[in-house]
């Protein structure tokens, strides 16, 4: 079962990180500013924030297997869309696919986690997004440097996707039960006195708040570190692109660490040490005058930023009465959504005046993230 979960998450994680490392050739051969790669960024984000808040329901319905299944086929058939794009209406049209396929299975497999395994699986199935989203700029990296460019990268993703949907075909039964012994892991986690704080809380909707500034933050370095790279600082496209390829590589692994870490270091030692260290690659990065400082700035920031999606993720059960542990989860997964949406598009209009800018908008968010982070371990 959970090597299936997971790829699942692999699915989720291969588009996010490609439009940064195409925008700076792709907008160029279809003749667009610069500053529309944050408009696209945002009609994505915001379809799969409406995607992810339906998932409730849609996951009543039909379960979460059918649900993955046809969120894969979606996103594949809209990255395909986007490999053949002649203008900027195709790549509207592709959106609509591509956010609506990415918003149920994230919802979807985080509650699906949560319920049924402990931390550590928690903490790996993030760090399965962060292959997909190491994997999308490696692949676009590698078709820019032979000749196919984007349009290439794209094609490859998107049949990767499309055999990923052929295997949770192939395993739609074993969403049909859970094992016991994860369920019995899961509990284990939990406090002996489960805690009594309702959704409707300071804290719940703080908690909401939370995950707008952190995807906010990690989104827009995504984004647009390719940008900043190669239009302000003169590095090539394919050496920007291993940039990004790294920054994802840091979430991968430094969630892989955290989950080998297990009961040793809490959720919330976790969050809070990983803030810290990526306060000190934002700073690097918008710092940096060398390739070599702000590829290592990327990698902290990146390492940084690892253990707090999903560590605040698990800590939900820790901190909610039981009743409000799924609204919350909820809440949190929808708030990430509108945080993609914001601050990357609104660094896209900043970006037309000032691409280095954008590199202490990061900066801001993750001073933001750090204090909000305090108030609600205070809180709850």
């Amino acid at each position: 079962m959970l090597p299936i979960i997971y790829l699942g998450f692999v699915s989720l994680g291969l588009p996010d990180g490609t439009l940064g490392v195409a925008w700076p050739q792709m907008h160029e051969s279809l003749g667009l500013p610069i500053g529309l790669g944050g408009t696209i960024v945002l009609v994505v984000t915001l379809l799969s924030g409406v995607s992810g808040f339906a998932s409730g329901r849609l996951i009543a319905r039909f379960n979460t297997g059918p649900v993955v299944l046809v969120s894969c086929a979606l996103t594949g058939t809209a990255l395909l869309m986007v490999a053949h794009a002649p203008d900027f209406g195709w790549l509207m049209a592709a959106a609509a696919p591509l956010g609506f396929g990415a918003g149920a299975v994230d919802a979807g497999l985080n509650g699906f986690v949560a319920r049924h395994y402990s931390g550590r699986h928690m903490n790996w199935l993030h760090a399965s997004w962060g292959i997909g989203a190491t994997g999308g700029p490696l692949v676009l990296a590698h078709t820019l440097a032979a000749g196919t460019g984007w349009r290439g990268g794209y094609f490859l993703i998107g049949s990767a996707q499309l055999v990923l949907a052929l295997v949770f075909l192939a395993t739609l039964r074993l969403w049909r039960a859970v094992p016991e012994r994860a369920v019995a892991s899961a509990a284990t986690n939990l406090p002996p006195n489960f805690p009594t704080m309702p959704a409707n809380s300071p804290a719940g909707w703080l908690s909401a708040a939370i995950f707008t500034i952190y995807v906010a933050a990690e989104a827009t370095a995504g984004v647009w570190a390719v940008s900043i790279l190669v239009v302000s600082r003169g590095v090539s496209q394919e050496t920007a692109g291993l940039c990004a390829a790294a920054f994802y590589g840091a979430i991968t692994v430094g969630r892989v660490g955290v989950g080998f870490l297990g009961d040793r270091w809490s959720n919330r030692k976790a969050v809070s040490t990983g803030i810290a260290l990526a306060l000190v690659g934002a700073l690097l990065f918008a710092l940096a005058q060398s390739t070599f400082l702000a590829a290592a700035a990327l990698v902290l920031l990146g390492t940084g930023l690892a253990p707090v999606y999903p560590g605040l993720m698990h800590e939900v059960p820790r901190r909610f009465a039981p009743d409000a542990v799924q609204v919350v989860i909820g809440r949190q997964s929808g708030a990430a959504y509108v945080g993609a949406a914001l601050l990357p598009a609104a660094s896209g209009a900043l970006a037309q005046h000032s691409l280095e800018s954008v590199a202490w908008v990061v900066v801001v968010g993750v001073v933001l993230l750090l204090a909000a982070v305090h108030r609600l371990n205070r809180l709850t």
